[in-house]
């Protein structure tokens, strides 16, 4: 599945000129995003304590990922003391080698799966089709994405750039080559189209013995997992195989089941905007007779560790992965998810993709520059993820030059390319305010020189003064302005 994957990715801004230039894309994305952000604005409002329940989930994130080493042990516990068998996996080449070992120890040659963004982010279905096991997404949005060999581009719908058209054409063309075929005249009504999926996973769900997932949430207390989800095929893959594997980012842990509470009142109202999901599906270990003989979770690190050392970057961690953010977006409704080059697109992605991998790339030293800046994530983030604080600070480190995870090992980064000269020029304006005579001494030039100044700036600055005027400088500096009317001598500090 080549065009599943993001290796090779260009920059954010070459990637994104693309998706700018195609107006069907731009026309899928804007009828989607400004349906859900619309439906999202209404179901939050229904509750008089919202901001009350966004900052107990900030709090409660917060905590736990200040005490993340004692709640993943007492987790790791309680899964044991229930059935379960807990794998730790530093990064993405550890957790695929060890699920694709717990499926070929079954036999199995396939797994169904329910919609995951840690099995995406480590490309489990890529690594588990090189051991030989096919991996069948059961999400409607995932079939739609790996029946068209595509890649997703939306958190909650990861089809979201496709319109119904494209939908039947995919499934009339596609499905046959995965098992059974769409029926003869599919049209693109949403009710045939949804019949059509059920029809064909159908059978997966009847005949796998092996199935993957994630979890929205991983309660510490009692070691159980949560999923949620709309369609029912989750609670498909997570009741008829015999053996369960979960895969989990170790963020995904909260200590108890009050904290739950306000979670599944926050979450389908950010992401699906429903008073609460219609699946909610919650396991704890195995039970004789009910449900997997056997449970794995692999609970997977892949860069999560570096990224809570940084006390500003951090807060990325809190994601509970809703999609309001991307919602919200004009940069990513304009450009759509592919250009982010991850399994994480807009704004979120932009924060967390250059935390767990890097910014050694083009790709990913550009995302924290996908942006705006306009603070429209932050006021609909439900757990309040400052992400314009956290691309700021990124782009800092990405001008800069500074540390970041590769595979798991802390790394010194290169600034990128293109950075010299405003590397050059921040130093120097750094040294200026710090030596109050030098500026004081270069306000009172710039004020005498005013005539002579230029409307535009040469060489590379042209491009900014292209669409911005440069602001005319006063007749007189402020500080002496001060010492005229104030009477004061300016100390220079």
């Amino acid at each position: 599945m080549s065009g599943g994957t993001y290796l090779g990715m260009p920059s954010f801004p070459r990637a994104a000129a693309k998706g700018v230039a195609d107006p069907t894309l731009r026309a899928n994305l804007r009828h989607a995003t400004h349906t859900i952000r619309a439906k999202r604005a209404r179901a939050a409002g229904e509750l008089a304590d919202w901001a009350e329940l966004r900052e107990a989930g900030r709090q409660i994130k917060d905590h736990t990922l200040r005490h993340l080493d004692r709640y993943l042990e007492q987790l790791e516990q309680a899964v044991t003391a229930a059935g379960g068998t807990v794998h730790w996996a530093a990064d993405a080449a550890e957790a695929n080698r060890i699920v694709a070992d717990l499926v070929r120890a079954t036999g199995e040659t396939e797994v169904v799966k329910v919609k995951s963004m840690a099995t995406q982010e480590i490309g489990l279905n890529e690594a588990l089709e090189a051991e030989g096991i096919r991996a069948y997404e059961t999400d409607l949005a995932e079939l739609i994405v790996q029946l068209a060999d595509d890649r997703p581009s939306h958190i909650l719908v990861p089809a979201i750039h496709r319109n119904r058209g494209e939908i039947r054409d995919i499934f009339t063309s596609r499905m046959s080559r995965w098992g059974r075929p769409a029926p003869e005249g599919l049209s693109d009504e949403p009710a045939e189209l949804a019949e059509a999926s059920r029809l064909h996973l159908r059978e997966k769900f009847l005949r796998a013995k092996v199935g993957v997932c994630g979890a929205n949430f991983m309660v510490a207390e009692t070691g159980t997992l949560v999923v949620v989800e709309s369609e029912g095929n989750g609670r498909m893959c997570l009741t008829l195989p015999e053996t369960l594997i979960a895969v989990a980012g170790i963020e995904k842990v909260i200590p108890t089941w009050r904290d739950l509470e306000v979670f599944l009142q926050t979450l389908p109202r950010s992401s699906t905007a429903e008073r609460m999901n219609p699946y909610t599906s919650t396991w704890t270990g195995t039970t004789d007779g009910d449900g997997p003989r056997d449970f794995h979770l692999v609970l997977l690190d892949n860069g999560r560790t570096d990224t809570l050392a940084d006390t500003v970057g951090r807060q990325a961690l809190r994601c509970i992965r809703c999609s309001a953010c991307l919602n919200v977006c004009p940069v990513y409704e304009r450009a759509g998810g592919h250009a982010y080059g991850s399994v994480y697109p807009g704004p979120i992605g932009a924060i967390l993709t250059p935390q767990l991998r890097g910014t050694g790339t083009a790709l990913d030293a550009s995302l924290p520059y996908a942006s705006s800046l306009c603070g429209a994530c932050y006021e609909v983030c439900p757990v309040a993820i400052d992400i314009p604080e956290v691309l700021v600070h990124l782009r800092e480190r990405v001008v800069q030059g500074g540390e970041a995870t590769r595979e798991g090992v802390r790394t010194t980064v290169k600034p990128a390319k293109g950075h010299a000269a405003e590397r050059a020029a921040m130093r120097a304006g750094r040294w200026v305010f710090d030596h109050p005579g030098v500026l004081r001494q270069g306000q009172r030039l710039a004020s005498r020189t005013r005539r002579l100044h230029p409307r535009t700036l040469p060489g590379p600055g042209r491009a900014w003064t292209a669409t911005r005027d440069l602001p005319p400088v006063p007749a007189e500096p402020f500080r002496d302005w001060w010492q005229r009317t104030h009477g004061r001598k300016d100390t220079g500090t």
